[in-house]
């Protein structure tokens, strides 16, 4: 079933109980992958509170998943200012983003970035070992918690947990990377096209526990997908094509594949 998102002009969320500080702020920013490029992001403004959960739906290779490199620091702007959490992060050295990304943001990579050779249950508690701030959030243990997630997930049986990722479905692994994000009470997670390898019955696990976790830990929610359809979930959805100037230009780069833009 279609959904009609709202005009991105609209990027103030409405008047609706959520707290006004700002954890996401993004000001007349571009950025190109290439010096001289012209650029795959231009953006005027885009600003998520503390505890809003914000669909953002655009096509493949119209920049979405560079948008979410820039919000999680992987990159820094040419021009403009991404604040998160109050911090400038093109003021940041790449490690500080480093060190950043790993104690306040859960990632939900398009391609899941799990370990090869690490077990589910390893794959999950992974950030706590990079981030005392998150080892420390995740009671009574990060192998308790990382259990608490994936029974959520219908992934917490004892042979799965000691299971390699390599040998598991591709839904499966989109699963253990979306328990990865969620350790450890990150104030801010970003998903990338999460449900797109899950059946219904899954996705709809998948996003009970998504959205529980975030009420749970008043953490902002920044989602991304083609499937308009998840649109209704969300306190506030925008259509990527109208809130990014650079897709529009005629000059736009070719379209590159999602995953690298």
């Amino acid at each position: 079933m279609g959904v009609s998102l709202p005009d991105a002009s609209r990027i103030a969320p409405p008047d609706s109980g959520v707290r006004s500080d700002a954890v996401v702020e993004l000001r007349d920013v571009r950025f190109a992958w290439a010096r001289g490029a012209p650029p795959v992001i231009d953006l005027e403004q885009l600003r998520i509170d503390a505890g809003e959960r914000v669909f953002v739906r655009g096509a493949s290779g119209s920049g979405k998943s560079t948008l979410l490199s820039l919000v999680a620091g992987v990159v820094a702007p040419q021009v403009g200012s991404v604040r998160v959490l109050g911090k400038d992060m093109g003021a940041l050295s790449s490690a500080q983003r480093d060190r950043f990304r790993a104690d306040h943001i859960g990632f939900i990579f398009q391609m899941f970035n799990l370990i090869p050779y690490l077990s589910v249950l390893e794959n999950v508690t992974l950030p706590c070992g990079f981030s005392g701030r998150r080892r420390s959030a995740a009671h009574p243990s990060a192998a308790a918690e990382a259990v608490r997630l994936l029974e959520h997930l219908d992934m917490a049986a004892a042979d799965v947990l000691r299971r390699p990722v390599t040998e598991l479905s591709v839904g499966q692994q989109q699963r253990v990377a979306a328990a990865r994000a969620l350790i450890g009470a990150p104030q801010l997670v970003i998903a990338d096209e999460p449900t797109s390898s899950l059946d219904a019955d899954r996705r709809r696990a998948f996003l009970d526990l998504l959205f529980r976790e975030c009420a749970r830990e008043e953490a902002s929610l920044l989602f991304v997908s083609h499937d308009a359809s998840l649109a209704p979930l969300f306190d506030r959805a925008i259509e990527f094509s109208e809130l990014n100037r650079a897709w529009a230009r005629p000059s736009r780069l070719p379209r590159p594949q999602e995953g690298a833009a």
